[in-house]
């Protein structure tokens, strides 16, 4: 067993992968972070949206962001191919409290294939079975109904409904909460 953050994993599924993001990926977190339908549910600080050159991001992911423990982001990768699908991350731990939030997003055209709840389950998966995490959370606005479905797909129960949280727009947003 290890500890988050002791490793960046490489976890396998059956047609995706979680792994460390690289240089060759550029072009696909490129068209990830233009998108604005991909980012329209999302908070607007997340690391690869703050910065315009997404090799620096590239960079900077497996410095002092993984070292100080705040964020583990995962490209979500075809093991058909190799392709660039999208991100899978791992924030917030607690470690007093053995417990960490989940996210993802991903590429437009990489909806509606079952990506998102795979990415999901490999996530909870590795967190659960190689890690000491035994708590797992996630918070998605209340409008977002695919990532709900994604999250209650992998057994996440909604435990608190339309909560304001500052997720850096200029009024609160209204998301829920998951626990799993």
């Amino acid at each position: 067993m290890v500890r988050l953050f002791d490793e960046i994993p490489c976890i396998e599924g059956k047609s995706i992968m979680l792994n460390k993001i690289v240089q060759s990926d550029a072009p696909g977190l490129q068209e990830l972070v233009n998108s604005k339908k991909v980012y329209r549910y999302l908070p607007t600080f997340l690391f690869e949206k703050q910065r315009e050159n997404v090799h620096e991001t590239i960079d900077l992911l497996y410095g002092d962001l993984f070292t100080n423990k705040e964020s583990l982001l995962l490209c979500v990768r075809s093991k058909q191919g190799g392709t660039f699908c999208g991100l899978a991350e791992c924030y917030g731990l607690r470690e007093e409290l053995n417990k960490i939030s989940i996210g993802y997003r991903l590429l437009e055209r990489c909806w509606g294939h079952g990506i998102a709840s795979q990415a999901v389950s490999l996530m909870v998966s590795y967190l659960y079975d190689k890690t000491n995490i035994e708590l797992i959370t996630a918070s998605t606005m209340v409008e977002n109904a695919a990532s709900a479905r994604v999250l209650h797909k992998n057994g996440f129960i909604c435990t608190t409904h339309a909560v304001e949280e500052d997720w850096g727009y200029d009024t609160p947003t209204i998301t829920d909460k998951w626990f799993l």
